[in-house]
C-alpha cells in the first residue's frame, strides 16, 4: 500500500520544513519539497507536523491476568492515539513475564491485534519476588529488550550482583525501579511540607536514591547495562551524572508527571496524583526539566499504568499507585514545557523518538528514506478535550481529567500502515 502525506511540516534542527512524505510497502520511500506521485491513500497534513513514531520504553498493559484495567489491544490503541508507534511492556502482569511462554503470548496478541509495535520486558526475579533469578537466557532467545522487576525492587544486593552479572553475560539491559523498602515504608506521597501539611505518610528521596548508587555501584562491578526507571530527585541525577562521567552505560527516564507537577497536586487528595515515585519538591522538578534539557536525563517514559475507576475512587490511602499516560504525553509536554520556553521542540521529539530507541538498541524513532514507516501526524495547534470519550485506554485514572490540551494527533502510522485516525476515532 502506498501512503501519500502532503503539505507536512517536519523538524529540521529546530525549525519546521514543508514538505511531502512518500510510504510503499512498509518504507519511507521519498521525503520531498512536492511529491506528485500516485497513491491509495492521500493524507492532507497542511498546518500540522509529522514526527517519527514515539517510543515508550515503560508501559503497563495489564494483559494478561488484570484486563480489565487494560488489555494489549485497547492499550496499544491508546498508545497509537498518543502518537506511539511501540511500546516496551513490563512484566508486572498476571503471572509475572519471567518465562518464554508469557512472552511469546504477549508478542502473538500484540501481533495479531496491536495497534503499535510491543516490545516485551522480562523479570528479573521468579515472579518478581526478589529471591530467585528469572529465566533470562531463555526469554532473551524469545525475544525480550531488557529485564525488570518494575513496580517491585530487588532488596537483596547479593541477589542483584548476581542478576547482573547473568544478564551482563547475555547482553540484557537491567530497568530498575528504585525503592528502598524499608525507607519508603508505608508512604502515600513525597516526604515533605505537603506530607506534613495534608498528614499523610511521606516517602522520602532517599528510598530512591540509595537503590540508585546501589545499583550504579553493582552495575559496574558486573559490567551490566543499566537504566533508571521515573526517576524523580535532584540527588538521584547527581548520582547519575557521576555515573556518566566515569563512563559507566547508565541511562535514565523521566515521566511527564514529573516534569509538569510537583507536591503540591497532592493537597487536594486526587488519587490522580498517586504514584511512585510520588510527585516530588519543586526543586526536584526544576532538577529534571534542567537535566532533560541538558541530556543527562536520556528520555521520556510515561510508567502508563491504568487502573479502574473502583480503585482510584477511594480514600487516598487505599488507592493504588499510578496513572495513564500514553495519550497525553506529549500535549502535556508541549503545553508546559515547549510552550513555556523551557524545552525545545527537537529536544522533546528527540526524548520521545531516537534517544528511548537507542537506550535499548531498538529501530524506530527516525524520519529517513529507507526506514520503518513509523510515524504520528500531529496539529501543533489544535486542542482536544481529554474526558472519558476521547480516552482510548480502558482506565481513565489521568489528572488531565476533563482538561484542554493541545497537539491532536491526526494519524499514526506504524509499518506503512495506519494504526490510529482522528476521522475514525470521531
Amino acid at each position: 500500500m502506498k501512503i501519500l502525506i502532503k503539505n507536512a511540516n517536519i523538524l529540521q534542527g529546530n525549525k519546521l520544513k514543508k514538505t511531502d512524505i512518500l510510504i510503499d510497502r512498509k518504507k519511507i520511500a521519498l521525503i520531498a519539497n512536492k511529491i506528485v506521485k500516485i497513491a491509495d491513500r492521500v493524507l492532507d497534513a497542511k498546518g500540522a507536523c509529522v514526527f517519527p513514531g514515539f517510543i515508550d520504553l515503560h508501559v503497563h498493559l495489564r494483559d494478561p491476568g488484570q484486563t480489565y484495567k487494560e488489555d494489549i489491544v485497547s492499550g496499544t490503541r491508546a498508545a497509537a492515539h498518543g502518537g506511539f508507534t511501540a511500546v516496551c511492556a513490563m512484566p508486572n502482569t498476571e503471572p509475572v513475564t519471567d518465562n518464554i511462554a508469557s512472552v511469546e503470548y504477549i508478542q502473538l496478541r500484540a501481533k495479531e491485534h496491536g495497534h503499535a509495535r510491543v516490545y516485551v520486558v522480562g523479570a528479573i526475579t521468579k515472579k518478581s519476588a526478589g529471591e530467585e533469578i528469572s529465566e533470562m537466557a531463555t526469554m532473551k532467545s524469545g525475544g525480550i529488550v531488557a529485564v525488570s522487576d518494575d513496580g517491585k525492587c530487588v532488596q537483596n544486593a547479593r541477589l542483584m550482583l548476581s542478576c547482573m552479572r547473568y544478564a551482563s553475560n547475555f547482553n540484557i539491559p537491567l530497568i530498575i525501579h528504585a525503592e528502598d523498602y524499608s525507607l519508603a515504608g508505608k508512604g502515600q506521597i513525597h516526604a515533605g511540607k505537603v506530607a506534613t501539611q495534608v498528614g499523610l505518610s511521606g516517602i522520602s528521596g532517599l528510598a530512591e536514591e540509595v537503590i540508585i548508587a546501589r545499583d550504579i555501584m553493582l552495575a559496574e562491578s558486573a559490567g551490566a547495562k543499566l537504566h533508571i526507571a521515573h526517576i524523580s530527585t535532584a540527588r538521584s541525577l547527581e548520582l547519575v551524572r557521576q555515573a556518566k562521567a566515569k563512563g559507566l552505560p547508565v541511562t535514565c527516564e523521566v515521566t511527564p508527571h514529573h516534569l509538569v507537577m510537583n507536591e503540591t497536586a497532592c493537597l487536594n487528595f486526587d488519587t490522580n496524583t498517586k504514584m511512585k515515585p510520588p510527585l516530588r519538591s519543586e526543586t526536584d522538578r526544576l532538577a529534571c526539566v534542567q537535566a532533560l534539557k541538558d541530556g543527562l536525563i536520556d528520555c521520556i517514559a510515561t510508567d502508563h499504568a491504568p487502573h479502574a475507576d473502583f480503585e482510584k475512587e477511594k480514600e487516598f490511602d487505599y488507592a493504588p499507585f499510578g496513572i495513564i499516560g500514553l495519550e497525553t504525553a506529549f500535549p502535556v509536554l508541549y503545553k508546559h514545557l515547549v510552550l513555556s520556553g523551557l524545552l525545545s521542540l527537537e529536544r522533546l521529539v528527540e526524548a520521545l523518538t531516537s534517544a528511548p530507541a537507542r537506550v535499548l538498541g531498538l529501530p524506530g524513532g527516525e524520519l529517513q528514506i529507507g526506514k520503518a514507516a513509523d510515524l504520528t501526524i500531529i496539529d501543533l495547534k489544535r486542542e482536544w478535550e481529554v474526558n472519558s470519550q476521547s480516552i482510548l485506554s480502558k482506565s481513565k485514572n489521568t489528572p488531565w481529567l476533563n482538561t484542554f490540551l493541545p497537539a491532536t494527533v491526526m494519524w499514526t502510522i506504524v509499518n506503512g500502515k495506519i494504526s490510529y485516525s482522528e476521522a475514525e476515532h470521531e
